[in-house]
């Protein structure tokens, strides 16, 4: 079975790729390295002893999507592609939209036009409203979101639900992520961002390699036990295996499912500052600052729907999360 993956040479969309491919998939890439290197690309092969067809394009080039699909059989794409830096979203709206949403209406014209139209989106918890109380169930008011980010994913959401009802053929599973950390245990691929990197635990990898001289916590003062912003943080390997349960229910399964990938619990900033220090064998210097504006206390998931309709459950804990993240660090560096 043929899969095609947008974004497929980034984080999550490369272990992804290695999923599917150990699985016995054929795996097609699209993505067009704006937030990725074709290194991945190559080490994904390498661990799983096979080959990929990776074009290097734009989800918004209409031409090229074409030719994708005319020279491959699709049978259903996972769609990872697209901007998605919170910060960055709010000083660049225009180009979130048009990237994300734009992108992924030009996917599914090309999708509709060749008659596959089975997809698995990767979607994510900045969509649920902020006045929710965690753990979050899916059936949660969604839509109050805090930044541009999280209302592309939203409006995506809304997009292909609507298009699954419009057209019965249609069928989608939209995939409300929680927060992915870690990295393959080979330490061959893991998170490699450009630049300063916006989330946890890829700053305190860095500031672990000497990077950086200490992580910055934000807000000490949220009414959590110690003080510090908790949250639903996963393995990287475990949410790929996710996105392959979920593929294979959108198969058999006709319209459009949502899911929350977690392990439905919670965990501080400190614990996983500590957790690291465990991985990495030295203490890591803090330096506390005020909260940032639009974050709450407390977010995590009621995986619960997953575990019952996909048989996916969240395998691995934050110490091997940390420790898996840790190897990738230390053996680059520089990334890729």
């Amino acid at each position: 079975m043929s899969i095609l993956v947008t974004g497929g040479a980034g984080y999550i969309g490369s272990h992804t790729c290695l999923a599917l491919l150990r699985g016995g998939y054929d795996v097609i890439i699209v993505d067009n390295l704006s937030n990725s290197n074709p290194e991945s690309v190559a080490r994904v092969e390498e661990l799983a002893g096979r080959k990929t067809v990776f074009y290097r394009a734009d989800i918004r080039d209409a031409v090229e999507l074409e030719r994708v699909f005319r020279e491959n059989s699709v049978e259903a794409v996972i769609h990872f592609a697209g901007l998605k830096a919170v910060k960055e979203s709010t000083e660049k709206p225009l180009e979130y939209y048009e990237n994300n949403v734009g992108g992924t209406l030009s996917l599914c014209r090309a999708m509709s036009a060749c008659g596959c139209k089975k997809m698995v989106f990767s979607s994510s918890a900045t969509v649920y409203n902020q006045s929710n109380v965690s753990p979050l169930t899916e059936d949660m008011p969604a839509g109050e979101t805090t930044n541009p980010y999280g209302t592309t994913k939203y409006f995506i959401e809304r997009i292909l639900a609507d298009l699954c009802k419009a057209d019965q053929d249609w069928r989608a599973s939209l995939l409300r992520y929680f927060n992915p950390i870690g990295a393959d245990k080979s330490g061959r691929i893991g998170e490699a961002p450009n630049g300063r990197p916006n989330n946890l635990v890829p700053f305190v990898a860095q500031v672990a390699v000497g990077k950086h001289p200490h992580v910055e916590v934000t807000g000490t003062d949220y009414p959590t036990p110690d003080g510090t912003g908790i949250r639903d943080y996963l393995h990287v390997s475990d949410l790929a295996d996710g996105h392959i349960k979920a593929l294979e229910r959108l198969m058999k399964t006709p319209g459009c499912e949502t899911f929350n990938l977690g392990t439905g619990k919670g965990s501080s900033v400190l614990e996983v500052i500590a957790a690291y220090e465990r991985a990495c064998g030295k203490k890591l210097p803090v330096v506390k600052k005020p909260r940032r504006e639009g974050d709450i206390a407390v977010c995590y998931s009621d995986p619960s729907k997953a575990q019952k309709l996909l048989g996916w459950k969240a395998e691995k804990t934050l110490d091997e999360m940390c420790e898996d993240s840790w190897r990738w660090q230390s053996l680059n560096p520089e990334g890729y």
